[in-house]
């Protein structure tokens, strides 16, 4: 299986994006070099689709299908791929704070210690719908790992799409997020003129 293995901070500096938004607290000290060259149109769609597929952590492939499908779902294009991003069960595990960055949600849904309604799932691009119940695997509620997961997140604010109990490891998703709720710094309408073409 293809993976990112680019440092996170190097990657964040080049596409000009801050490493809060992957769930990484630490900031670089360097700063890029880069020409004073004006940017293409091109140029600054792209980016915009790599600032996308890193932040959701979906290679080329998987994203240009979720693009397809938003394409044919009624609504506009660019909030309906936003949408399908963050209701992969991977990021909806790191909004609930069960991991501390989107690579770890990745991680422990690989793992099996999520249910979703119930039922193990394993695959971290599950797109889940409104009104599962998703929670931590009973036996695994009391493992060390976890209890440090919410040490570092029991602060962090859940999106308001989101019901969660810390105490016990579930919670609910109420609804799918519109776009004015989902909070990553990126131009939708800038991917959607680039796959248009």
């Amino acid at each position: 299986m293809a993976v990112y293995r680019v440092p996170i901070l190097k990657r964040c500096r080049s596409l000009g994006l801050d490493p809060v938004y992957l769930g990484v607290d630490k900031k670089s000290n360097r700063e890029l070099k880069r020409a004073n060259r004006k940017i293409s149109e091109y140029g600054l769609q792209l980016r915009e689709k790599q600032k996308a597929k890193f932040i959701y952590g979906v290679l080329e492939k998987p994203f240009h299908n979720y693009y397809v499908k938003a394409d044919k779902m009624k609504g506009m294009t660019g909030e309906n791929l936003l949408t399908m991003l963050e209701s992969r069960l991977d990021n909806v595990i790191f909004r609930m704070g069960f991991a501390r960055t989107r690579r770890e949600s990745r991680q422990v849904v690989g793992h099996k210690f999520i249910t979703v309604n119930g039922k193990r799932i394993n695959i971290p691009s599950y797109r889940v719908k409104a009104g599962d119940e998703i929670e931590v695997v009973e036996k695994s509620k009391g493992i060390q790992r976890f209890k440090d997961i919410l040490e570092v997140t029991g602060g962090r604010l859940v999106p308001e799409w989101l019901d969660v109990d810390q105490e016990n490891l579930k919670g609910v998703v109420k609804e799918l997020p519109s776009r004015d709720q989902i909070d990553v710094p990126v131009d939708e309408m800038l991917i959607v003129e680039l796959y248009s073409k």
